[in-house]
């Protein structure tokens, strides 16, 4: 019992560090049910180290009671665009690679996750996206990148 409730906490703290609040841009229906709509929703996340990148994602979110309450698991599937919105600039080094962003896509198990990862020969911002499980994730990903052009080198720590 002790050792399930201390992943549970390691669960709780895992996407403490990362988590993102997302600015919801649209969605659609796309199941009809009495308490409430499954859907399809876009929502928009400003990377937090680097001005003048957006990255959108789009994400299945069940509806119901159980969607409403956040006790539903939503589907692992997603999608991301990420593009440059404004002048690039960097908040300070940043690492080859990193998670920028988590939410919760069921009450405790489930994480939607979007790395970051320098592609240096390229001078490219590589952005992935892609959802965990405590004991087991899903290989459905999405990926797209952001060059910085302008002779601006991508800091690296």
């Amino acid at each position: 019992m002790a050792r399930i409730l201390s992943l549970l906490a390691g669960a709780c703290l895992a996407g403490a560090g990362t988590h993102a609040l997302a600015e919801e841009i649209g969605s659609v229906n796309t199941n009809f049910r009495m308490t409430g709509s499954d859907k399809v929703v876009i929502e928009a996340y400003d990377d937090p180290m680097v001005q003048g990148v957006t990255c959108y994602v789009s994400r299945a979110r069940t509806g119901g009671i159980k969607g409403t309450l956040g006790m539903a698991e939503d589907p692992p599937e997603a999608s991301i665009a990420c593009r440059q919105v404004g002048p690039i600039s960097f908040k300070g080094p940043l690492r080859q690679q990193e998670d920028v962003f988590s939410e919760r896509m069921s009450i405790l198990f489930k994480t939607l996750h979007v790395i970051r990862a320098i592609d240096r020969k390229r001078n490219t911002l590589v952005y992935l996206t892609y959802s965990d499980r405590i004991v087991s994730g899903s290989p459905q990903n999405s990926v797209t990148a952001v060059p910085v052009l302008g002779g601006t080198p991508i800091p690296v720590k």
